[in-house]
């Protein structure tokens, strides 16, 4: 038998392995379970080595089939990748999604750089707190506070730190803010934000009596940014992304002491995707924005996630 494989069935090799399913494959791919079968069978005979355990209701990937699924999931990206570049629309549009706070208070105010480097691709952005499927949902990078990031290369971009920030004018109500305990004089922004705790241990305060407190959520750190201006609070924020309120007058940070929950900003996109051209240019751009004293384009290398697949 040929070593070469039919196309066709690395197609059905692929949509089974991602999908984990013969049915789903089949219904993607608009053919009957028994054709994907019989192309996965072919692959198989070809390798010599089973592809999949068949167990009832359910399929997994053998060794052997772990090791050849991402390369050939990567391949017909790139195949892809190579149609839509053809087309000419490669390049025409970046879909970002970031989260709200980064998005207004940094990505915004920022962004026409990258645009006037780059006329030809349009800029869409979108915003949520929740952390996306880029496997999935129809986004070409992200900018999210990620833990960790199976399948996708992920760039540190900005150390998340807080600390509690009020208006001058709501400080002098109370005689002002001297020692932290002071703060409590004060209506807390949603006193149930894990920072809070962080940061008044981080400040020796041990018992700062938080649970009566209203728990609002405002849905952004923006939003309750904009609360504290307005004089309804103190809040915890990151007092990077607030300088222009503090040079103003309508913010400020009345300690030094800064925490962080060890979970920062950081860019993420799938690694198949990482020679695209839209990609590459924005993260070369965010990255010598952001992190300027480390090297980008060919010569960056950082923490790349490599997808297991079960």
């Amino acid at each position: 038998m040929s070593k070469q494989f039919p196309l066709n069935a690395l197609r059905v090799f692929e949509a089974v392995a991602r999908l984990g399913s013969f049915t789903r494959a089949g219904e993607e791919l608009g053919m009957t379970q028994t054709a994907v079968s019989y192309q996965v069978k072919l692959i198989e005979e070809n390798v010599g080595e089973p592809l999949f355990l068949r167990r009832p209701r359910q399929i997994t990937l053998t060794d052997v089939g772990q090791r050849l699924a991402p390369r050939v999931m990567e391949a017909f990206e790139m195949l892809q990748e190579a149609v839509s570049s053809a087309r000419g629309d490669i390049d025409s549009a970046l879909l970002i999604s970031s989260t709200p706070t980064f998005a207004s208070q940094w990505l915004a105010r920022n962004i026409g750089t990258f645009q006037l480097a780059h006329p030809g691709i349009a800029v869409r952005l979108t915003t949520s707190d929740r952390i996306i499927d880029l496997a999935v949902e129809p986004v070409d990078l992200a900018i999210h506070r990620f833990d960790a990031c199976p399948g996708l290369d992920s760039h540190p971009l900005m150390r998340v730190e807080f600390s509690p920030m009020l208006s001058p004018a709501l400080a002098e109500t109370v005689g002002g803010i001297h020692e932290p305990r002071d703060l409590l004089k004060l209506r807390i922004i949603d006193a149930g934000d894990p920072w809070w705790r962080l940061w008044f241990a981080a400040a020796g305060v041990r018992d700062p009596d938080l649970e009566g407190r209203p728990t609002s959520r405002l849905g952004a750190q923006s939003l309750e940014a904009r609360a504290a201006i307005a004089g309804q609070g103190v809040a915890i924020l990151t007092p990077e992304f607030y300088g222009d309120d503090v040079a103003l007058g309508r913010l400020y940070q009345p300690f030094d002491l800064r925490c962080s929950d060890g979970c920062d900003y950081r860019l993420a996109y799938p690694h198949a995707r990482r020679n695209t051209p839209k990609i590459r240019l924005f993260r070369d751009w965010i990255l010598s924005e952001l992190c300027p004293s480390k090297k980008v384009g060919a010569e960056w290398v950082e923490e790349r996630k490599t997808a297991s697949i079960a």
